[in-house]
């Protein structure tokens, strides 16, 4: 979808109002504005940020969260949906984000229920937020259901931030190995064979290799990050754009070593923790786990824990039916089966996600902790076999004039 900015007149009062809306083309622009209440006079698309508007009018998780949160306080006082949004927006700080809440606040004003308003914009709000919405909207909860959102959202930021952390040394680590090992190759080699070459020396096979390396990077650094860039295009490409690549992409996030155990961990608290929330929001149970399996966000995940949905569909209790699901750890089959004994199964469900929610931050920060030593054993012998083939070369010569 594209953004553009429109001048129009408000049928109701005829009033000018100017504003941005997301849609797919002009003509949609303007048939959106015409739904909402307006008569449209220009409709320009948005180009004023050039290259980077993608990434200004992104929005972030903090914006979506702190609207969220502040949207959920002002409908528990009292105040009337589009008194809400309207204050909202007057509050958001975030440009991107104002201009949403600006496009459903006028489809609320033009007679459009809040689900329906915030069902245009699937780029921002997903399966598990539209359908808490509509729950909480035909409950009369609506502000319990954004509250339990804000909580939600706020946890799975707080994780991902965690694991984003727990990633930030290793890669400072390993931008310092790369720039160590190219100053030497660059810096030191060269020297070593002039050196032996003017005393008309034979290099070490060591060495000879090393100064290879270096003049072919030297003459061919060209060709080496074109390639590169092939690659490493061509492989996130096919992750991301691909259906075999997203699965082979999200496979290899379950079963690799050391950061397998973590993601299913997550994976199974993201499962718990949403189905949680929308049982304990007046979600049907079916409804309930289907979006509960879409929050997993892994398409391998998804594909085992959905085979749950026809056991559940042939008249099966869901403890059951998610017992001998493969990456479905054991904690909320049996916390399930509590749960349903004793009518608590949205408690049931959130207890087992808070235990391995506590078992990731505690296993995020052993492979952190791990993780430093490898690579400071890994730079140690990368920078030994560099100094091998330079500073002992020129070691064995001097002893050998000497």
């Amino acid at each position: 979808m594209r953004r553009f900015d429109y001048k129009a007149t408000e049928r109701a009062s005829g009033k000018n109002v100017k504003g941005s809306i997301q849609a797919n083309d002009e003509r949609s622009a303007g048939k959106l504005l015409l739904e909402q209440g307006y008569i449209p006079q220009t409709i320009v698309p948005h180009d004023k940020d050039g290259v980077f508007a993608k990434y200004k009018n992104k929005i972030r998780a903090k914006d979506r969260i702190l609207f969220t949160r502040q949207f959920a306080t002002l409908i528990g006082v009292g105040l009337p949906l589009a008194a809400s949004l309207r204050s909202v927006a007057e509050q958001t700080q975030s440009k991107a984000m104002k201009a949403v809440i600006e496009e459903i606040s006028a489809s609320v004003e033009a007679g459009k229920s809040l689900y329906e308003a915030f069902s245009r914009r699937p780029d921002i709000f997903n399966n598990v937020y539209l359908s808490l919405i509509k729950a909480g909207e035909m409950s009369g909860t609506l502000d319990v259901a954004l509250r339990r959102l804000a909580d939600q959202e706020e946890k799975d930021e707080a994780m991902l931030s965690r694991i984003r952390s727990a990633l930030i040394y290793p890669a400072i680590i390993l931008v310092v190995i790369i720039a160590v090992l190219a100053f030497m190759m660059i810096a030191v080699v060269p020297q070593v064979d002039a050196l032996y070459t003017d005393l008309k020396k034979p290099l070490p096979e060591l060495t000879k290799f090393l100064v290879q390396l270096t003049n072919f990077f030297g003459a061919y650094w060209w060709l080496v990050m074109m390639l590169l860039i092939a690659l490493v295009g061509g492989i996130g490409f096919y992750f991301k754009n691909t259906k075999p690549g997203q699965k082979t992409r999200d496979s290899l996030k379950i079963h690799a070593p050391l950061f397998g155990a973590l993601f299913r961990k997550l994976y199974v608290s993201r499962f718990a923790r949403t189905a949680e929330m929308m049982l304990a929001t007046g979600v049907p149970m079916l409804d309930s786990i289907k979006i509960a399996i879409g929050a997993a966000n892994n398409i391998v995940v998804e594909e085992e824990y959905s085979k749950a949905l026809d056991i559940i569909k042939g008249g099966k209790p869901l403890s059951e039916a998610i017992k001998d699901r493969e990456y479905m750890l054991p904690l909320v089959p049996q916390m399930t089966a509590i749960g349903e004994e004793s009518g608590r199964i949205d408690e049931m469900l959130g207890k087992a996600a808070q235990v391995y929610e506590t078992e990731l931050d505690q296993q995020i920060n052993t492979i952190s902790t791990m993780i430093e030593p490898i690579l400071m054993v890994i730079m140690a012998g990368l920078i030994g076999v560099v100094i091998g083939g330079t500073l002992l070369p020129i070691y064995s010569l001097v002893t050998s004039i000497v």
